[in-house]
Protein backbone atom coordinates (compact mmCIF):
# COMPACT_ATOMS: atom_id res chain seq x y z
CA UNK A 1 0.00 0.00 0.00
CA UNK A 2 1.51 3.37 -1.05
CA UNK A 3 1.52 6.33 0.93
CA UNK A 4 -0.68 8.58 -1.03
CA UNK A 5 -0.29 11.83 0.56
CA UNK A 6 -3.04 13.90 -1.33
CA UNK A 7 -5.94 11.30 -0.08
CA UNK A 8 -8.77 12.31 1.57
CA UNK A 9 -7.84 9.07 4.10
CA UNK A 10 -4.74 10.42 4.86
CA UNK A 11 -6.24 13.19 6.17
CA UNK A 12 -8.84 12.35 8.05
CA UNK A 13 -6.04 9.76 10.09
CA UNK A 14 -4.03 13.15 10.16
CA UNK A 15 -7.10 14.89 11.49
CA UNK A 16 -8.79 12.37 13.84
CA UNK A 17 -8.14 8.80 13.66
CA UNK A 18 -4.49 9.05 13.99
CA UNK A 19 -4.99 11.48 17.39
CA UNK A 20 -7.67 9.12 18.81
CA UNK A 21 -5.35 6.39 17.81
CA UNK A 22 -2.43 8.04 19.49
CA UNK A 23 -4.67 8.83 22.64
CA UNK A 24 -5.24 5.15 22.89
CA UNK A 25 -1.88 3.81 22.58
CA UNK A 26 -0.61 6.26 25.16
CA UNK A 27 -3.46 5.55 27.55
CA UNK A 28 -1.67 1.73 27.22
CA UNK A 29 1.77 2.92 27.63
CA UNK A 30 1.10 5.60 30.64
CA UNK A 31 -1.66 3.99 32.77
CA UNK A 32 0.36 0.52 33.09
CA UNK A 33 4.35 0.18 33.07
CA UNK A 34 5.91 0.29 29.90
CA UNK A 35 7.34 -2.88 27.90
CA UNK A 36 11.01 -3.80 27.89
CA UNK A 37 12.37 -3.77 25.05
CA UNK A 38 16.40 -4.56 23.43
CA UNK A 39 17.27 -4.02 20.24
CA UNK A 40 19.74 -5.84 17.86
CA UNK A 41 20.76 -4.46 14.54
CA UNK A 42 23.18 -4.03 12.02
CA UNK A 43 22.96 -0.46 11.37
CA UNK A 44 25.73 1.06 9.46
CA UNK A 45 26.04 -2.33 7.72
CA UNK A 46 24.88 -2.96 4.17
CA UNK A 47 21.39 -1.83 4.22
CA UNK A 48 20.44 1.24 5.49
CA UNK A 49 17.12 1.01 6.59
CA UNK A 50 17.93 0.44 9.98
CA UNK A 51 18.94 3.94 10.22
CA UNK A 52 15.53 4.91 9.30
CA UNK A 53 14.11 2.67 12.00
CA UNK A 54 16.34 3.80 14.56
CA UNK A 55 14.91 7.42 13.92
CA UNK A 56 11.37 6.45 14.60
CA UNK A 57 12.84 4.92 17.56
CA UNK A 58 14.26 7.66 19.13
CA UNK A 59 11.47 10.06 18.67
CA UNK A 60 9.19 7.38 19.93
CA UNK A 61 11.79 6.35 22.74
CA UNK A 62 8.71 7.42 25.38
CA UNK A 63 6.69 4.88 25.12
CA UNK A 64 9.07 2.14 26.26
CA UNK A 65 11.18 1.19 28.34
CA UNK A 66 14.63 0.43 26.47
CA UNK A 67 17.59 -1.38 28.33
CA UNK A 68 19.95 -2.11 25.25
CA UNK A 69 20.78 -1.03 21.81
CA UNK A 70 23.20 -3.88 20.59
CA UNK A 71 24.87 -3.27 17.11
CA UNK A 72 25.07 -7.25 15.58
CA UNK A 73 26.58 -6.21 12.15
CA UNK A 74 26.50 -9.21 10.02
CA UNK A 75 28.84 -7.65 6.94
CA UNK A 76 29.84 -4.13 6.43
CA UNK A 77 30.89 -1.63 8.75
CA UNK A 78 28.44 -1.67 11.18
CA UNK A 79 29.17 -0.44 14.63
CA UNK A 80 27.47 0.62 17.65
CA UNK A 81 29.27 3.89 17.11
CA UNK A 82 26.73 4.23 14.21
CA UNK A 83 23.93 4.26 17.06
CA UNK A 84 25.96 6.80 18.72
CA UNK A 85 26.29 8.67 15.64
CA UNK A 86 22.12 8.47 15.52
CA UNK A 87 21.67 9.67 19.23
CA UNK A 88 23.80 12.63 18.66
CA UNK A 89 21.34 13.55 15.88
CA UNK A 90 18.81 12.82 18.41
CA UNK A 91 20.60 14.92 20.73
CA UNK A 92 20.17 18.08 18.28
CA UNK A 93 16.40 17.69 18.15
CA UNK A 94 16.04 16.70 21.45
CA UNK A 95 14.67 20.28 23.07
CA UNK A 96 12.03 20.68 20.22
CA UNK A 97 10.65 17.33 20.74
CA UNK A 98 10.35 17.14 24.68
CA UNK A 99 8.84 20.12 24.73
CA UNK A 100 5.87 18.58 22.69
CA UNK A 101 6.16 15.07 24.13
CA UNK A 102 7.53 14.44 28.05
CA UNK A 103 9.15 11.06 28.74
CA UNK A 104 11.49 10.84 25.72
CA UNK A 105 15.11 9.07 27.02
CA UNK A 106 17.76 11.22 27.51
CA UNK A 107 20.27 11.12 24.83
CA UNK A 108 23.23 9.90 27.73
CA UNK A 109 20.54 7.56 28.90
CA UNK A 110 20.45 5.67 25.43
CA UNK A 111 24.02 6.24 25.13
CA UNK A 112 24.80 3.92 28.13
CA UNK A 113 22.58 1.45 26.55
CA UNK A 114 25.03 1.02 22.95
CA UNK A 115 26.80 -2.04 23.09
CA UNK A 116 28.60 -3.82 20.50
CA UNK A 117 27.71 -7.04 19.64
CA UNK A 118 29.07 -10.16 17.29
CA UNK A 119 31.17 -8.68 13.87
CA UNK A 120 30.21 -11.09 10.91
CA UNK A 121 28.00 -14.62 11.02
CA UNK A 122 28.42 -17.55 13.45
CA UNK A 123 29.96 -20.55 12.24
CA UNK A 124 28.66 -23.85 11.36
CA UNK A 125 27.34 -24.73 15.02
CA UNK A 126 26.03 -21.44 15.91
CA UNK A 127 27.53 -19.87 18.81
CA UNK A 128 30.93 -18.77 18.85
CA UNK A 129 32.36 -16.81 21.71
CA UNK A 130 30.67 -13.88 24.08
CA UNK A 131 30.20 -10.38 23.06
CA UNK A 132 30.00 -7.11 25.05
CA UNK A 133 26.13 -7.49 23.19
CA UNK A 134 25.54 -10.84 24.14
CA UNK A 135 26.85 -10.20 27.85
CA UNK A 136 23.99 -7.32 28.26
CA UNK A 137 21.46 -9.55 26.74
CA UNK A 138 22.24 -11.85 29.54
CA UNK A 139 22.54 -9.13 31.90
CA UNK A 140 19.19 -7.40 30.81
CA UNK A 141 17.24 -11.09 30.80
CA UNK A 142 18.56 -12.20 34.31
CA UNK A 143 17.06 -8.67 35.97
CA UNK A 144 14.66 -9.34 38.31
CA UNK A 145 11.01 -8.28 37.03
CA UNK A 146 7.68 -8.92 36.59
CA UNK A 147 7.74 -7.79 32.95
CA UNK A 148 9.65 -9.76 29.97
CA UNK A 149 12.27 -8.48 28.43
CA UNK A 150 10.87 -8.07 24.81
CA UNK A 151 14.42 -8.51 22.00
CA UNK A 152 13.57 -6.64 18.61
CA UNK A 153 15.85 -8.18 16.15
CA UNK A 154 16.63 -6.13 12.94
CA UNK A 155 19.31 -8.62 11.62
CA UNK A 156 20.67 -12.27 12.35
CA UNK A 157 20.14 -13.69 15.38
CA UNK A 158 23.93 -14.12 16.25
CA UNK A 159 24.15 -12.26 19.51
CA UNK A 160 20.50 -13.69 21.04
CA UNK A 161 21.86 -17.33 19.84
CA UNK A 162 25.48 -16.34 21.75
CA UNK A 163 23.28 -15.08 24.69
CA UNK A 164 21.08 -18.30 24.86
CA UNK A 165 24.16 -20.23 24.62
CA UNK A 166 25.93 -18.61 27.48
CA UNK A 167 23.14 -18.47 29.74
CA UNK A 168 20.10 -21.03 29.06
CA UNK A 169 18.37 -20.15 32.12
CA UNK A 170 17.21 -17.07 30.26
CA UNK A 171 14.58 -18.32 27.89
CA UNK A 172 11.57 -18.29 29.57
CA UNK A 173 12.71 -14.48 30.75
CA UNK A 174 12.81 -12.77 26.69
CA UNK A 175 10.42 -12.54 23.88
CA UNK A 176 12.21 -12.37 20.52
CA UNK A 177 10.30 -10.87 17.73
CA UNK A 178 12.99 -11.31 15.02
CA UNK A 179 12.86 -9.41 10.93
CA UNK A 180 13.79 -12.87 9.48
CA UNK A 181 13.46 -13.21 5.52
CA UNK A 182 17.13 -12.37 4.07
CA UNK A 183 18.41 -11.95 7.89
CA UNK A 184 17.88 -16.15 7.81
CA UNK A 185 19.75 -16.54 4.63
CA UNK A 186 22.84 -14.59 6.31
CA UNK A 187 22.20 -16.14 9.99
CA UNK A 188 20.76 -19.59 9.30
CA UNK A 189 23.58 -21.17 11.34
CA UNK A 190 22.49 -19.13 14.71
CA UNK A 191 18.83 -19.97 13.61
CA UNK A 192 19.48 -23.80 13.22
CA UNK A 193 20.85 -23.58 16.78
CA UNK A 194 18.20 -22.13 18.35
CA UNK A 195 15.28 -23.92 16.69
CA UNK A 196 16.94 -27.16 17.43
CA UNK A 197 17.97 -26.18 21.58
CA UNK A 198 15.50 -23.69 21.56
CA UNK A 199 12.20 -24.72 20.64
CA UNK A 200 10.33 -23.37 23.95
CA UNK A 201 11.66 -19.97 23.18
CA UNK A 202 8.76 -17.08 23.11
CA UNK A 203 9.11 -16.02 19.24
CA UNK A 204 7.77 -14.04 16.41
CA UNK A 205 9.46 -15.20 13.27
CA UNK A 206 8.64 -12.82 10.82
CA UNK A 207 9.71 -14.09 6.97
CA UNK A 208 7.56 -12.05 4.98
CA UNK A 209 4.88 -9.74 7.35
CA UNK A 210 7.40 -6.78 7.75
CA UNK A 211 7.26 -6.43 3.57
CA UNK A 212 3.72 -4.74 4.00
CA UNK A 213 5.73 -1.05 5.63
CA UNK A 214 7.95 -1.33 2.94
CA UNK A 215 7.27 1.52 0.22
CA UNK A 216 9.00 3.52 -2.89
CA UNK A 217 7.71 6.94 -2.62
CA UNK A 218 9.32 10.13 -1.81
CA UNK A 219 5.83 12.10 -1.10
CA UNK A 220 6.00 11.31 2.28
CA UNK A 221 9.67 12.78 3.08
CA UNK A 222 8.91 15.93 0.96
CA UNK A 223 5.79 16.35 2.63
CA UNK A 224 6.82 15.89 6.24
CA UNK A 225 10.56 15.47 6.98
CA UNK A 226 11.96 18.03 4.48
CA UNK A 227 12.91 20.61 6.76
CA UNK A 228 12.25 18.61 10.16
CA UNK A 229 15.23 19.51 12.14
CA UNK A 230 18.40 17.22 12.07
CA UNK A 231 17.36 14.02 11.84
CA UNK A 232 14.93 14.88 9.06
CA UNK A 233 18.37 16.64 7.21
CA UNK A 234 20.35 12.59 8.01
CA UNK A 235 17.07 11.23 6.59
CA UNK A 236 17.57 11.98 2.61
CA UNK A 237 20.82 10.14 2.91
CA UNK A 238 18.71 6.61 3.20
CA UNK A 239 17.37 5.67 0.16
CA UNK A 240 17.13 9.24 -1.13
CA UNK A 241 14.59 9.81 1.81
CA UNK A 242 11.75 6.37 0.09
CA UNK A 243 10.65 5.14 3.69
CA UNK A 244 11.94 1.36 3.48
CA UNK A 245 12.08 0.71 7.08
CA UNK A 246 11.50 -3.33 6.88
CA UNK A 247 12.64 -3.60 10.79
CA UNK A 248 10.07 -1.26 12.40
CA UNK A 249 7.20 -3.60 12.40
CA UNK A 250 9.39 -5.22 15.64
CA UNK A 251 8.63 -1.87 17.16
CA UNK A 252 5.51 -1.44 15.90
CA UNK A 253 4.39 -4.45 17.16
CA UNK A 254 4.67 -3.18 21.08
CA UNK A 255 3.21 0.44 20.36
CA UNK A 256 -0.41 -0.86 19.51
CA UNK A 257 -2.69 -4.14 20.11
CA UNK A 258 -1.58 -6.76 22.77
CA UNK A 259 2.14 -7.76 22.18
CA UNK A 260 0.98 -10.58 24.83
CA UNK A 261 -1.67 -11.92 21.65
CA UNK A 262 0.59 -12.46 19.01
CA UNK A 263 -3.11 -13.65 17.04
CA UNK A 264 -4.25 -10.08 17.56
CA UNK A 265 -4.28 -7.17 15.18
CA UNK A 266 -1.73 -4.80 15.62
CA UNK A 267 0.87 -2.00 13.67
CA UNK A 268 3.57 -4.69 13.28
CA UNK A 269 1.30 -7.58 12.41
CA UNK A 270 -0.72 -10.59 13.78
CA UNK A 271 0.85 -13.88 13.51
CA UNK A 272 -0.36 -17.58 13.89
CA UNK A 273 1.54 -20.55 15.96
CA UNK A 274 3.98 -22.48 13.89
CA UNK A 275 4.60 -26.14 15.36
CA UNK A 276 7.75 -26.93 12.98
CA UNK A 277 10.36 -25.17 10.96
CA UNK A 278 11.34 -26.95 8.03
CA UNK A 279 14.86 -28.70 7.82
CA UNK A 280 15.84 -30.44 4.60
CA UNK A 281 19.01 -32.16 4.20
CA UNK A 282 20.20 -33.31 0.89
CA UNK A 283 23.16 -36.16 0.49
CA UNK A 284 22.83 -35.95 -3.35
CA UNK A 285 22.99 -32.72 -6.08
CA UNK A 286 19.64 -31.71 -6.88
CA UNK A 287 17.32 -31.41 -9.02
CA UNK A 288 13.97 -29.11 -10.40
CA UNK A 289 12.07 -31.95 -8.95
CA UNK A 290 13.13 -30.60 -5.39
CA UNK A 291 11.27 -28.29 -3.85
CA UNK A 292 11.69 -26.57 -0.43
CA UNK A 293 9.52 -24.31 1.41
CA UNK A 294 10.55 -20.66 1.43
CA UNK A 295 12.53 -19.79 4.48
CA UNK A 296 13.39 -23.55 5.36
CA UNK A 297 16.72 -24.48 6.59
CA UNK A 298 18.31 -26.58 3.79
CA UNK A 299 21.79 -28.72 4.69
CA UNK A 300 23.68 -29.71 1.40
CA UNK A 301 26.25 -32.72 2.27
CA UNK A 302 28.83 -33.82 0.28
CA UNK A 303 30.88 -37.42 0.67
CA UNK A 304 34.74 -36.40 0.66
CA UNK A 305 38.28 -37.50 2.33
CA UNK A 306 38.28 -38.57 5.80
CA UNK A 307 40.16 -36.39 7.64
CA UNK A 308 41.42 -35.79 11.27
CA UNK A 309 39.02 -35.00 13.77
CA UNK A 310 40.41 -31.51 14.22
CA UNK A 311 39.19 -30.13 10.86
CA UNK A 312 36.26 -30.86 12.30
CA UNK A 313 34.82 -27.03 11.55
CA UNK A 314 37.25 -26.02 9.10
CA UNK A 315 36.23 -24.56 5.49
CA UNK A 316 36.98 -27.17 2.69
CA UNK A 317 35.09 -25.86 -0.07
CA UNK A 318 32.92 -22.61 -1.42
CA UNK A 319 29.35 -22.76 -2.28
CA UNK A 320 27.74 -20.55 -4.69
CA UNK A 321 24.27 -19.92 -4.94
CA UNK A 322 22.14 -16.78 -6.35
CA UNK A 323 25.40 -14.97 -6.88
CA UNK A 324 26.44 -15.42 -3.12
CA UNK A 325 29.45 -17.14 -2.05
CA UNK A 326 28.89 -19.48 1.30
CA UNK A 327 30.94 -21.42 3.02
CA UNK A 328 31.24 -25.06 3.13
CA UNK A 329 33.01 -27.03 6.52
CA UNK A 330 34.34 -30.46 7.28
CA UNK A 331 31.52 -32.39 9.46
CA UNK A 332 33.46 -35.53 10.22
CA UNK A 333 33.35 -39.13 8.95
CA UNK A 334 34.18 -37.75 5.66
CA UNK A 335 31.14 -35.76 5.42
CA UNK A 336 31.20 -31.96 4.14
CA UNK A 337 28.10 -29.53 4.61
CA UNK A 338 26.81 -26.14 4.01
CA UNK A 339 23.46 -24.41 5.57
CA UNK A 340 21.01 -21.95 3.36
CA UNK A 341 17.75 -20.88 3.70
CA UNK A 342 16.18 -19.20 0.75
CA UNK A 343 14.89 -15.69 1.13
CA UNK A 344 12.09 -15.89 -1.81
CA UNK A 345 10.27 -18.31 -3.92
CA UNK A 346 12.49 -18.63 -7.30
CA UNK A 347 14.02 -21.40 -9.07
CA UNK A 348 17.78 -21.46 -7.36
CA UNK A 349 21.06 -23.24 -8.66
CA UNK A 350 24.79 -23.97 -6.95
CA UNK A 351 28.12 -24.30 -7.80
CA UNK A 352 30.79 -25.63 -5.88
CA UNK A 353 34.39 -24.53 -5.37
CA UNK A 354 37.48 -26.51 -3.78
CA UNK A 355 41.17 -27.45 -3.65
CA UNK A 356 39.06 -31.43 -3.26
CA UNK A 357 38.45 -32.91 -6.19
CA UNK A 358 35.11 -34.98 -4.96
CA UNK A 359 33.95 -31.78 -3.75
CA UNK A 360 34.51 -29.82 -6.75
CA UNK A 361 32.11 -29.10 -9.66
CA UNK A 362 29.59 -30.34 -7.69
CA UNK A 363 25.98 -28.38 -9.21
CA UNK A 364 22.25 -28.69 -8.48
CA UNK A 365 18.86 -27.07 -8.71
CA UNK A 366 16.18 -26.72 -6.89
CA UNK A 367 12.45 -24.81 -6.53
CA UNK A 368 11.52 -22.63 -3.88
CA UNK A 369 7.87 -22.79 -3.13
CA UNK A 370 5.74 -19.59 -1.90
CA UNK A 371 4.05 -20.94 1.17
CA UNK A 372 5.71 -21.13 4.16
CA UNK A 373 6.36 -23.60 6.13
CA UNK A 374 4.63 -25.89 4.38
CA UNK A 375 4.61 -29.04 4.62
CA UNK A 376 6.41 -31.45 8.08
CA UNK A 377 9.95 -32.79 7.31
CA UNK A 378 11.33 -35.79 8.88
CA UNK A 379 13.88 -33.83 10.48
CA UNK A 380 12.24 -30.42 10.44
CA UNK A 381 12.36 -28.76 14.49
CA UNK A 382 10.10 -29.42 16.55
CA UNK A 383 8.86 -26.41 17.89
CA UNK A 384 7.32 -25.31 21.74
CA UNK A 385 3.90 -23.49 22.18
CA UNK A 386 5.37 -19.91 21.53
CA UNK A 387 6.61 -19.54 17.86
CA UNK A 388 4.71 -17.68 15.73
CA UNK A 389 5.63 -16.78 11.85
CA UNK A 390 3.53 -15.02 9.19
CA UNK A 391 -0.17 -15.94 8.44
CA UNK A 392 -0.68 -18.26 5.50
CA UNK A 393 -4.55 -17.17 4.61
CA UNK A 394 -3.96 -16.59 0.76
CA UNK A 395 -5.96 -13.33 0.57
CA UNK A 396 -3.06 -11.72 3.02
CA UNK A 397 -0.54 -12.11 0.88
CA UNK A 398 0.78 -9.11 -1.12
CA UNK A 399 2.90 -10.63 -4.13
CA UNK A 400 5.21 -13.37 -3.05
CA UNK A 401 5.08 -12.03 0.66
CA UNK A 402 2.80 -14.03 2.73
CA UNK A 403 1.15 -12.03 5.74
CA UNK A 404 2.09 -8.74 4.14
CA UNK A 405 -1.32 -7.18 4.53
CA UNK A 406 -1.52 -7.72 8.16
CA UNK A 407 0.78 -5.11 8.26
CA UNK A 408 -0.05 -3.04 5.12
CA UNK A 409 -3.09 -2.49 6.48
CA UNK A 410 -1.77 -0.04 8.95
CA UNK A 411 0.79 1.53 6.84
CA UNK A 412 -1.15 5.08 6.24
CA UNK A 413 -1.97 5.12 9.90
CA UNK A 414 1.71 4.70 11.18
CA UNK A 415 2.82 7.41 8.83
CA UNK A 416 0.18 9.88 9.54
CA UNK A 417 1.43 9.48 13.41
CA UNK A 418 4.90 9.85 12.91
CA UNK A 419 3.78 13.65 10.43
CA UNK A 420 3.01 14.68 13.49
CA UNK A 421 6.06 13.99 15.65
CA UNK A 422 8.24 15.27 12.49
CA UNK A 423 6.14 18.45 12.72
CA UNK A 424 7.52 19.40 16.30
CA UNK A 425 11.09 20.10 14.29
CA UNK A 426 9.75 22.07 11.91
Amino acid sequence: MKFGINSSLIKQFVFLGVLLNSLCVYAQTTSVEKHRILFSTDIGGTDPDDNQSMAYLLMYSDMFEIEGLVSSPSFGKGSKEEILRMIDLYEKDFKKLQAKQKGLMAPDELRKLCKQGRHGLSPYKGYDKPTEGSEWIVKCARKKSDRPLYVLVWDSLEDVAQALHDAPDIVSNIRVYWIGGPNKKWGVNSYAYIAENFPDLWMIENNASYRGFIGSDKDYYNQYIKGAGVLGADFIGYYDGRIKMGDTPSLLYMMSGDPENPFKESWGGSFEKMKESPRVRFSKNTTKKDTVAVYSVLEFHFRGPVLDKKEIGNKYFTFNIDRQDWDGIYLGDGIYAVRYSPKAPAVLSYTTVSDIKELNGQKGTFVVGKIWPGKSTSIGYKLGDNWYTDKQDPDLFEGAWQGSKTVSKWRNEVLSDWSIRWGWLK
